[in-house]
């Protein structure tokens, strides 16, 4: 019996298309995705649901999907899809997260010509008939430094687009290797020197812990006086309120918004100001962008009902179903490993070294190492998942390399993954017990035995007394609880480690609490998805 798809939010006649021509049975009702009761009544009868951001896939739709395989998001965003409910039932998830690059990045050029000459308000004045010739002066693109954070897909179209221009291009991006900028023909900088010398600034990463507010009040006031600003990444990368007290004080002479912290964004302190440019979220909104997004997303669902082939999913690798009932935990401990890996890592990453032993060494390496790949580029780059993520790193020029050997000490399998950085090597092992839970068994080489939280601080001291209560104070300080403390030393009186997991993120001062008491080398909130 052929395999049958249920489109229920608009796509193009094209892509229903493909699945017919595929030998896929597919029923289009564009409107159906609104009617949460009718979705549920009917999606028990389809193998494959292909779907906007209308849709909204949650537990209790897919409590009654009995024969669904596959979730196929014409587009980035999954936030409408509860991935967790849908790994649990077995279904794959997938999106288009190259569909709409071009249109992103023509956007933010866009954006970025709209503030430099004015456009918005002369267009506004010129319509009202007032004719304010000498009221308008721009600036020219041409021989301005162009300075983008984050250069990855996006951002490196943007990069290449801004050269066109005759602007001079500079960069920051952790993961950006100086082969790499030579390759793309930009300069490599950190962000305090890309804050000093652009005139222009335009974000191109992902929301994370670590990029949140990273042009928050502290970065902004070291920006070039008369700097201007693009955002058409995420929401909640810029302190939308001291961006707005500098484009008061005359520090920053223009921003263009294409995204918002809260959104829709019907109030917001850039409303109003002038030389402030606002779209509401148009980054991926043209004709070209969403008719790629859905023939890709047919590709891709027509393909895995057909072929068993998995192209960008987002909850699962590589692997058959009976490989996947096994590895299931020793996946998401390849991801917590190089989560941590990731989080802890600032530089350019030169090379990813991984160990499989015993156990682990006679799996599929090839998902393990798609899962660990991922989980270290996530924290910077939410375009990565488990089958993207070995290209992107290979694009990336990151070496990767893997060495598997029988059992060599008391557990029965482990993973070891080392990165190297022109700077330091850092390495992390951990182990499945028979429980399923995946465990940190070491770090830095120090033996340890600590369970994977959602919310978990590390940190690094010299074997003295009072580490333990110090960290235990500050938490009940703060109302932190702590669910489990695991410590770890190579000597005594020498280098000595600590791992937190707690019930909710750290607060900042708690943090800053730890930092002054000068015990500590390196304090660290770490976040892992152990759903």
């Amino acid at each position: 019996m052929a395999p049958k798809v249920l489109i229920s939010d608009k796509l193009s006649d094209a892509a229903v298309q493909i699945f017919r021509d595929r030998g896929i049975d597919v029923d289009f009702m564009p409107e159906l995705g609104k009617d949460k009761e009718k979705l549920a009544q009917v999606i028990g009868q389809y193998d494959g649901l292909a779907i906007r951001s209308a849709t909204k896939v949650t537990p209790s739709i897919l409590e009654h999907a009995t024969n669904l395989k596959v979730i196929g998001r014409a587009g980035i965003g999954t936030d409408n899809i509860d991935k967790d409910a849908a790994s649990k039932k077995g279904v794959i998830v997938m999106n288009t997260p190259f569909g709409n690059m071009i249109t992103t990045a023509e956007h933010a050029i866009a954006l970025m010509f709209a503030v430099a000459r004015q456009i918005p308000e002369a267009s506004a004045s010129t319509h009202a008939g007032k004719w304010e010739k000498n009221a308008f002066m721009g600036v020219e693109l041409t021989g301005k430094t162009l300075g983008v954070i984050g250069a990855g897909n996006i951002g490196g179209i943007v990069c290449d687009r801004a050269r066109g221009l005759k602007m001079k291009v500079i960069a920051y991006d952790p993961f950006l290797g100086e082969e790499r900028a030579q390759q793309m023909q930009i300069e490599k900088v950190e962000l305090d020197e890309l804050l000093k010398r652009s005139d222009f600034i335009t974000l191109h990463v992902p929301l994370t812990e670590q990029t949140r507010n990273i042009l928050g009040r502290e970065n902004l006031a070291k920006t070039k006086k008369g700097v201007r600003i693009i955002n058409c990444a995420r929401g909640g990368l810029v302190d939308e309120e001291a961006l707005a007290d500098l484009l008061k004080s005359g520090h920053v002479a223009g921003a263009a918004f294409d995204v918002f912290a809260v959104e829709p964004a019907t109030e917001n302190p850039l409303f109003g100001l002038p030389n402030v440019v606002c779209t509401p979220h148009l980054g991926a909104s043209t004709t070209e962008a969403q008719e790629n997004v859905a023939l890709q997303v047919a590709e891709q669902m027509a393909d895995y009902l057909l072929t068993g082939a998995v192209q960008n999913a987002l909850n699962m690798p590589s692997v058959t179903a009976e490989e996947a009932k096994i590895m299931g935990p020793w996946i998401k401990l390849a991801d917590h490993l190089g989560a941590f890996i990731g989080q802890m890592t600032e530089e350019p990453i030169k090379a990813i070294n991984v160990l499989y032993d015993g156990y682990a060494a006679e799996m599929n390496l090839e998902a393990l190492n798609c899962s660990l790949i991922a989980g270290i580029m996530k924290p910077i780059s939410s375009e990565v998942n488990m089958v993207s993520a070995p290209l992107i790193a290979k694009e990336r020029g990151i070496q990767i390399s893997t060495t598997n050997q029988t059992q060599t000490g008391a557990f029965e399998g482990y993973i070891k993954v080392t990165v190297v950085t022109d700077k330091r090597e850092r390495s992390i092992a951990g182990t499945v017990f028979s429980d399923g839970k995946p465990r940190f068994i070491q770090i830095k080489g120090i033996n340890i035995d600590a369970e994977v939280g959602r919310h978990m601080v590390y940190t690094t001291n010299e074997d003295v007394p009072g580490i333990i209560g110090t960290l235990g104070m500050t938490c009940g300080k703060h109302g932190v609880n702590i669910a489990n403390f695991t410590l770890g030393r190579k000597e005594a009186k020498g280098e000595a480690i600590a791992l937190l997991y707690i019930d909710e993120p750290m607060p900042m001062q708690a943090i800053a609490d730890l930092k002054a008491t000068g015990l500590f080398q390196q304090i660290k909130p770490l976040e892992f998805d152990v759903a």
